[in-house]
């Protein structure tokens, strides 16, 4: 793996604990040490949650995604811009290295649009807003070039503007598997709170270790991919189909696993094309 171009999708309630947060990020940043280029991708849906608490702004939920109003809007690019882009900033300084944090809108890295979300109701299907919610319309890497070249490590949270400068919340895994795909990236990871894909989901002896994008619609309609896993898997795929050259799963949780990748471990599950 020496001189590797990586993507780290980093999100999830591994991001609550101040001293996990710190041991994943040396996990990470002990890639730069060997010589790899790393990007960092994070969402941070405890901290909106929170945020919006404390603003006294109700959450509503349809078909599990979080519906985003104009004010709702402005607190969530509080959440993940401010509070959890700005501390792991802070984090990967500390351990030595130059991080500069940016979301989709600097340098128009993600041009976003709005989701269009579909439900059926009394055997009718009908559109529902999700107010600003979206998702990628495109990316332009090239401020995410320029910063690797310069030996900076870019870490990108999920928002973004559409064309006319309305800004949406994109689902981070959608987020990340798209700039993995632009970049052409030698391993996009995505740190999550599980192993990897199971055959059976709460057996943790049931992990797959590896499979082909062609097998993905098959294991979504036996249900082996199911619930947060399906987001997961789609970005595997985007980053794929659009460039990356290997996706892994694995758990990031254990900081454990994230060193082993340089072992060239058989860990998480691994989707290539």
């Amino acid at each position: 793996m020496k001189g590797k171009l990586i993507l780290f999708k980093y999100g999830g309630n591994a991001m609550t604990d101040h001293h996990l947060k710190s041991q994943i990020l040396e996990s990470i940043c002990s890639f730069k040490d060997k010589g790899h280029q790393i990007v960092i991708v994070h969402g941070g849906g405890p901290f909106i949650k929170q945020t919006l608490e404390i603003a006294n702004i109700e959450s509503e939920f349809i078909d599990g995604h979080r519906k985003t109003t104009t004010e709702a809007m402005e607190y969530v690019e509080m959440a993940l811009k401010g509070k959890v882009n700005g501390s792991l900033i802070s984090i990967i300084n500390k351990l030595g290295h130059r991080a500069v944090g940016l979301s989709g809108k600097d340098g128009q890295i993600v041009v976003a649009k709005k989701r269009l979300h579909s439900q059926t109701e009394k055997g009718q299907l009908k559109q529902v807003d999700l107010g600003q919610v979206g998702d990628v319309a495109s990316v332009d890497p090239s401020l995410i070039k320029l910063l690797l070249k310069h030996n900076y490590i870019p870490v990108i949270t999920c928002i973004a503007s559409d064309h006319k400068g309305l800004d949406y919340n994109i689902n981070g895994d959608m987020f990340a598997g798209h700039i993995a795909g632009a970049l052409t990236v030698d391993q996009y990871i995505i740190l999550t709170d599980v192993d990897g894909l199971r055959r059976e989901k709460d057996d943790p002896a049931s992990l797959i270790s590896k499979i082909n994008i062609t097998e993905i619609d098959r294991l979504k309609k036996t249900n082996c991919i199911q619930g947060g896993m399906i987001p997961k898997i789609d970005s595997c795929q985007i980053a794929l189909e659009k460039g990356a050259k290997l996706a892994r799963i694995i758990n990031g949780t254990v900081p454990e696993q994230i060193d082993s990748l340089f072992d060239n471990a058989t860990i998480g599950t691994a989707i290539h094309t």
